[in-house]
């Protein structure tokens, strides 16, 4: 019944072509220099093509091709710019479409898995999806009751691609690194793997939504649909209507930006502690700005979709995060290392200059040493390159520290939120999200905790 290349040879083989396109344009630009045409100008030609092959190939697969996509094109703030423009604009469609399942399929899936007469269950159902993403398509509709929905439907032989697919790219990791500098593509690509069993499961999802949906009923600055309806393949939700945020990065006012990078980084720190659950997919695709803010219908709230991807964080964020934080801002060198060494950052048989290390984190925790922090793509990239580069010294000390298995997913979405608001290029208070919400960052008031045990 599926429309997807499912078989894994045809996967591979397409694939596969991602690496000898690659070659092939580099031998196209090589001809077109000897004929005369100047280095720049081809070089841009050669990285239009490069990008146009990179959405046909992932959009087409769908499955963890494109979720790699996705998760990478968050990150492309981190390329230089000479190679992010023509690679931008590929890779964010992968944010908010992809080719689209046929009409049969979708109509086979609701009919497999709602009944027969799952017409009866609409009062309307649009046949053209409203989006495309990795593992499924959404399309509008009003439900029986004449709420407007949005209807998931999971493309048929999703699991089986995304496994195929991810195996696929694990192989090519090497070739793919380099695309964004300072990250290390195989251990991305192995935790995308370990979600893949949740991510599929639509129960689980709409666990999670509606556990967000209750806990932001009325708030003022968050939005999350309520669960309407779920089976297996399929996720009925409420509908909600805004700006998706890849439009704001792309043409956003700047009051817009800023509203919309203080929303997303309040809801990424606010999320654990209210629900116990970390939104672990924050690429702009999964986002919209609504009017109707607290201060009325010119300001915005964020509206947040798709909650296939958590982390399950039952005392919220670790505090360790918050300690560790607050203590290298406080300049606590001795016992910011002890602590790393205690959670496993630093390897048993591995000994560091705490003041090294020191020195390695104080530029990446710049934005939670001031009131406001303006985030750039030119921030990014110098934190990226100084990473990335062998001759520096947080290259050499970066391969010595370790990101333990608990902390690895939490890294993953910090890490994309940054690139995102990067791309917003948005004018955040972040500290004050940070003492608001994350554990650890504020110390208790030594009073507070006399009077809690006396009163015990």
């Amino acid at each position: 019944m599926s429309d997807l290349p499912r078989k894994a040879v045809t996967r591979t083989a397409k694939l596969a072509a991602l690496p000898l396109g690659i070659a092939g344009r580099a031998t196209w630009g090589f001809g077109k220099r000897i004929v005369g045409e100047s280095a720049e100008l081809v070089g841009r030609e050669l990285q239009q093509r490069t990008a146009e092959q990179l959405f046909k190939v992932l959009g087409e697969l769908k499955g963890g091709a494109m979720k790699f996509g996705q998760a990478l094109s968050v990150f492309e703030s981190a390329l230089p710019e000479e190679v992010a423009g023509p690679y931008r604009a590929a890779l964010t469609k992968l944010q908010e479409a992809a080719p689209p399942m046929p009409t049969r399929t979708v109509h086979a899936v609701l009919e497999e898995r709602l009944g027969e007469g799952w017409h009866e269950l609409f009062l309307e159902f649009e046949d053209k999806p409203a989006a495309a993403a990795s593992i499924g398509q959404v399309h509008r509709g009003v439900w029986h009751d004449g709420r407007e929905v949005a209807v998931k439907v999971q493309y048929p032989g999703a699991g089986e691609a995304l496994l195929s697919d991810l195996n696929q790219l694990s192989r090519f990791s090497r070739l793919l690194g380099p695309l964004i500098p300072g990250m290390d593509i195989k251990p991305l690509i192995a935790e995308l793997k370990d979600r893949v069993s949740e991510e599929l499961d639509y129960g689980l999802e709409a666990q999670a939504q509606q556990a967000h949906a209750e806990e932001f009923t009325d708030d003022p600055d968050v939005v999350v649909p309520q669960v309407v309806h779920q089976s297996d393949q399929v996720l009925v939700t409420e509908w909600i209507d805004g700006i998706p945020l890849s439009e704001i990065i792309s043409d956003g006012t700047q009051e817009q930006r800023d509203r919309a990078g203080q929303l997303l980084a309040r809801f990424l720190f606010s999320g654990p502690a209210r629900t116990g659950l970390l939104h672990a997919d924050p690429h702009p695709g999964n986002f919209r700005l609504l009017p109707g803010g607290p201060e009325g219908e010119d300001d915005w709230r964020l509206g947040v979709l798709d909650f296939g991807t958590v982390d399950r964080l039952p005392g919220g964020l670790p505090a360790t995060i918050g300690e560790s934080l607050r203590m290298t801002l406080d300049g606590e060198a001795e016992a910011v290392y002890q602590l790393l060494c205690a959670e496993g950052f630093v390897k048993e048989t591995i000994e560091l200059d705490p003041d090294a290390v020191m020195d390695y984190l104080l530029p990446i925790i710049e934005p939670a040493q001031v009131e406001e922090f303006t985030f750039t793509r030119g921030w990014m990239r110098s934190q990226a390159a100084r990473v990335a580069d062998p001759r520096s010294p947080a290259y050499q000390l970066g391969k010595q520290l370790n990101l333990p298995p608990s902390y690895l997913l939490i890294h993953r979405v910090t890490l994309s939120t940054i690139g995102v608001l990067c791309q917003l290029g948005a004018t955040v208070r972040l500290r004050e999200e940070l003492e608001e919400w994350l554990p650890g960052f504020v110390p208790e008031d030594p009073v507070d905790g006399e009077e809690a045990v006396a009163e015990a």
